[in-house]
């Protein structure tokens, strides 16, 4: 088990002091078996007039917060502290049905349908074409080998870009691009899976660990990557940006249908598009390592 904190601080500036309109983030962290929530602050400036809590349809939880006074500058500076401790075993145990690709959802079916539907799957459907190319000739294989083949193609045959743009790439732009963020992987992966009648969803949070770092070194990064569902196990992380399978090195936050519905933070102000002068992200993960006896 690891004990991590995770500091997360936005920054909004404008030239002249404008007012805010209603701001919703999404920072905390699920709890789960493999993370638990220590301690959380929120420190938003200026202060909101009112700030409360709720959780969506996907149990995300939530933080709204309303404005009444004007600012040149506005920072929300999100810390919290868990416990981080998931299996690093990346061969969980499937029920039957799922061992073997395709997979049957039986009775599930009604309950992830939502997360099976695609959209703008184009003429010709060349995520579709793409996601084949990991069948054998007789379309059998074990379901999770045909995963980890999946997330492995992207892994090794895109090239990563760290996007500061808001907004998701579409699956066919990476496919012609070549290139793309986490979060562009992440839905190439999702729809890919979904083109073979797999249940799938996005899931965003931080890296708990990253390569090339000491293991009690700050590092700061957000992330986002797939869920696919499998009968007998549940959802399970794929990441196609490291070609990682499972949780080991992430911590989640949310876990949505769509990339659009985990944005971390997104709000409104009220005048002009020239008065904003940008917006700064700094996050860092700093690991406490669990004490010896």
């Amino acid at each position: 088990m690891t004990s991590l904190t995770i500091r997360h601080v936005t920054t909004y500036r404008y030239r002249q002091p404008v007012a805010f309109g209603e701001h919703r983030m999404m920072l905390l962290p699920r709890d789960s078996h493999d993370q638990r929530v220590i301690e959380v602050s929120l420190d938003i400036n200026p202060a909101p007039s009112s700030l409360r809590y709720e959780k969506d349809d996907f149990g995300n939880h939530v933080a709204i917060a309303e404005f009444a006074d004007v600012a040149t500058e506005l920072t929300f500076a999100s810390v919290v502290s868990l416990e981080h401790s998931p299996a690093h075993a990346a061969q969980p145990d499937l029920d039957d049905a799922a061992a073997i690709f395709p997979v049957d959802y039986a009775d599930e079916m009604a309950d992830l349908a939502h997360c099976i539907h695609r959209r703008d799957i184009g003429p010709d459907d060349a995520v579709a074409q793409w996601a084949r190319r990991f069948l054998p000739a007789d379309g059998q294989i074990p379901a999770l080998e045909l995963l980890k083949s999946l997330s492995r193609g992207i892994h090794d045959g895109f090239l990563y870009r760290r996007r500061e743009a808001k907004g998701v790439q579409a699956p066919t732009e990476t496919l012609q691009l070549g290139h793309g963020s986490c979060r562009d992987f992440a839905l190439l992966m999702i729809d890919a899976a979904r083109s073979l009648g797999l249940a799938a969803r996005f899931a965003s949070g931080y890296l708990a660990t990253m390569p090339n770092v000491a293991p009690t070194e700050a590092h700061g990064a957000t992330h986002a990557w797939a869920q696919i569902y499998l009968p007998g196990t549940g959802w399970v992380d794929f990441d196609p940006t490291s070609g990682n399978v499972g949780k080991a090195s992430l911590v989640t936050v949310a876990v949505v249908r769509d990339p659009e519905q985990a944005l971390p933070l997104h709000g409104t102000f009220v005048g002009s598009r020239a008065d904003t002068l940008g917006m700064e992200v700094h996050v860092s993960v700093t690991p406490h390592p669990a004490e010896t006896a």
